[in-house]
This record gives structure tokens, C-alpha cells and sequence, in this order.
């Protein structure tokens, strides 16, 4: 049996797991597309939306980039450029985070990010972040992992692309006391029949002790709706301020229109999950009057005959 306790994890002064609302994060990426004033935009947006965090990428080109692809040329916003200059041009340094690190902090909502290697790992901790996040394409990086956990934070684990012996022997190399699974389909955007939303009830079985959520890279809001629903504790989707922006996740990003109304939706479905128990409510009372002609012979709720034996006994 699971301990409910066990299946909760601190993510900066809040806590994710079950009885506890859903962690919505705002995943920003790269979809600043290295543009500090654009960043501070989208973190005002999930700020605005109710997000409880937005999160970026952290990564260092000369690692992350494959030798072989450096000197590739490409056509970007600022012109044609070789693809580690293109790296660069999107990667924040500290003095950008500094900012969105101030930033969030007047606008009460938590930053954190994917570190991609473990020089991003050592730059992150520069910073007070609730959580570290490893992108689904990282699974498989054991020296990474051992890296994150040596941070003893918690550490948000994403699943796409990934076999269920990899998913196993990344909860090994991480230890399961401090982590967060995600279930997500790591196709942008995903279409809804490569889902598999039961996914989640599935990582619920298989890993008792720990919190189960879901990163969404589909298009819409009514399937991650559809992950609350089946009990996800976290939430994270793409956010943009356009999808038509230049980005190769701008398309499987929300808008801060459908932000908002994805955060308002999942508190709504939240408040109307309840805890199972099956109760009449007060507000009933008055219609069960109206409406029901035959009390029946079990007593009924709210009334005297609660108390009271069966007509006829």
C-alpha cells in the first residue's frame, strides 16, 4: 500500500501530489527565441493566467551540439547563421536569468528549467529554484541524473520516447524519494490518438510512492483537461505569445488566451473531482422534497425518517 505522504514533493513553498491542487507550469522553452523583453512577456502571461510557474531550457551548445551539426548553415530571424552561433543566439546567460529571476519574484510566480547537461545543472543552482526538470530526451543520461540527484531537489521526469525499462532504470539512477513522473507523447504537436492519457493511471500503479503528472505537447486544452480528470498532480504545456511565431514548438504551444481559460478549467474540474465519497448534499434537500414522490423504504437523508423504521414495520 502507498503512504499518501510519500506521494507528495515540495516544489519551492508549494506542494505537489494528491489532495493538493494540480502544479500548472507554463513551459516557456526557447519560445523567447533569445529575446529577454519576450521572455518577461510570457512570464507576465502565466503570472496573469494563474500559472504556479513557468519553466525554461537550460543548455550549453558546445555540449548539447552535436560536433558533426556546428558549422551546418541554417536561416533564422537574425539572417543565415551556422547552427552553434543559432545555439547562442537562444540560450540566455546569468544576467538574463538574474532578470527573469527578479522578475518572477515581483510577479509571485516560480521559475525553474530542463537542464540538458551538467554544466547547466551547475548554472541553475546559481539560483533558488523549487525544482529541476529533465526534458523526455534526457531520460537516458544517467550522468546528468546522478548530477540532478545530488542537488536534493525535486526532480520533474518526463517520459516521452521512452520503453518502460528506460522510464525503471531512470526512477534507479534518480532514487524514487524525490522525484515527479510525467507521462507526455514527445510529438509537436501530438495528435490525440498518440495520447495514451491512461498512461497516467498506469505510472500510478506501477510507482506507488510517487506523484504522477503530464506534459502535454498536443494541440487544444480539453486533453490536458482530460489528464486532471484522471488524476494528474502537474501540469506542464508550451506557452507562446503567438503560435505563429518563428519556432519549431510555437505550433504545439497556448496562447495566453487559452492559458488562462486551461488554468480555469482545471481549478473548476479540481473543485468538482471531490474525494469519492458519496453524500447528500443540503442543497439537495429541498428538491429531493419537491421531486421525489416515493420516500422508498431505506430512510432517506436530511429527514426524520432517517431515524426512523420502515413504514409498515
Amino acid at each position: 500500500m502507498s503512504n499518501v505522504n510519500s506521494r507528495l514533493r515540495t516544489l519551492g513553498s508549494k506542494t505537489a501530489g494528491p489532495g493538493h491542487p494540480v502544479y500548472i507550469t507554463g513551459e516557456i522553452g526557447i519560445n523567447h527565441n533569445g529575446d529577454l523583453d519576450k521572455a518577461l512577456a510570457l512570464v507576465d502571461a502565466a503570472a496573469d493566467a494563474g500559472c504556479d510557474a513557468v519553466k525554461f531550457q537550460k543548455r550549453t551548445p558546445e555540449i548539447c551540439t552535436p560536433r558533426d551539426q556546428w558549422d551546418i548553415e541554417r536561416d533564422t530571424p537574425w539572417g543565415r547563421m551556422t547552427y552553434i552561433d543559432y545555439r547562442h543566439r537562444v540560450e540566455f546567460g546569468e544576467d538574463e536569468y538574474r532578470a527573469i529571476d527578479a522578475h518572477c519574484r515581483q510577479r509571485g510566480i516560480d521559475w525553474f528549467a530542463s537542464p540538458w547537461d551538467t554544466e547547466a545543472v551547475a548554472f541553475l543552482e546559481k539560483f533558488d529554484v523549487p525544482a529541476h526538470k529533465v526534458a523526455s530526451a534526457s531520460l537516458t543520461d544517467d550522468e546528468l541524473l546522478r548530477e540532478l540527484r545530488t542537488t536534493g531537489r525535486t526532480v520533474i521526469l518526463s517520459t516521452g520516447m521512452s520503453t518502460p525499462a528506460q522510464i525503471r532504470h531512470a526512477v534507479e539512477v534518480l532514487g524514487s524519494a524525490n522525484i515527479l513522473l510525467c507521462h507526455a507523447t514527445s510529438t509537436y504537436p501530438a495528435v490525440a490518438d498518440e495520447l495514451n492519457l491512461r498512461v497516467i493511471n498506469t505510472l500510478q500503479a506501477e510507482y506507488p510512492n510517487v506523484p504522477i503528472g503530464y506534459s502535454g505537447h498536443e494541440t487544444g486544452l480539453q486533453t490536458t483537461l482530460a489528464a486532471v480528470a484522471l488524476g494528474a498532480a502537474f501540469v506542464e504545456r508550451h506557452i507562446t505569445l503567438d503560435r505563429a511565431m518563428w519556432g519549431s514548438d510555437q505550433a504545439a504551444s497556448v496562447e495566453p488566451g487559452g492559458l488562462t481559460r486551461l488554468v480555469r478549467d482545471i481549478r473548476t474540474i479540481e473543485a468538482s473531482l471531490g474525494d469519492g465519497v458519496k453524500r447528500v448534499y443540503e442543497s439537495e434537500l429541498a428538491p429531493m422534497r419537491k421531486l421525489r414522490r416515493v420516500p422508498g423504504v431505506v430512510a432517506q437523508a436530511g429527514t426524520d425518517a432517517e431515524t426512523a423504521a420502515p413504514a409498515g414495520v
